[in-house]
């Protein structure tokens, strides 16, 4: 696995990386940026909450603020995001710049701390974290409304999330 899953290892690293970074050192990439604004699929592939399934959506996913009740604390993800950006090879690194988002959103039963549903996406470029928040509410919506249903959502968002509404039909 490419990120640590123990917050203090990951801590350590990023910070060490990331002044060592700042000092002028160059740090080899694990991940690649080639497919932005899409994750390496290889570094980040998705990952789900076993507890989110079409017959508990009513208990879980379309219950507002839901994913308030299984978000992770930016104590868990900034360690992560930090590591995230190094393993990216970001140019820059600023942590602001980046939203550490679920790949497979919370909701649509993202897998809430699993290192490989969670990537540091730039908020800039035409493409960004803040477009990809719009397109979760969307299928979550549909989902809930019985127009698709979450395996489709999950898939569609989980292979490209830019095609994500086309492909399930309902953009």
């Amino acid at each position: 696995m490419r990120r640590f899953t123990a917050t203090t290892g990951a801590l350590a690293i990023a910070a060490a990386g990331l002044i060592a970074a700042s000092a002028g050192t160059v740090q080899a990439s694990t991940c690649s940026t080639a497919r932005l604004p899409l994750p390496d699929a290889s570094c980040t592939p998705g990952a789900y909450n076993p507890d989110v399934t079409q017959s508990t959506i009513n208990s879980t996913i379309c219950v507002s603020g839901w994913t308030a009740t299984v978000r992770p604390p930016t104590s868990y993800t900034n360690p992560l995001k930090a590591q995230g950006i190094i393993d990216y090879g970001y140019a820059d690194t600023t942590m602001a710049d980046y939203e550490e988002d679920h790949l497979v959103p919370l909701e649509l039963g993202g897998a809430p701390r699993d290192p490989g549903n969670l990537w540091p996406e730039p908020y800039s470029g035409t493409k960004t974290a803040s477009t990809k928040d719009g397109v979760e509410t969307k299928l979550k919506n549909a989902v809930c409304a019985g127009t698709i249903t979450l395996s489709a959502a999950r898939s569609a968002i989980k292979t490209n999330w830019t095609t994500a509404l086309q492909v399930t039909g309902i953009g």
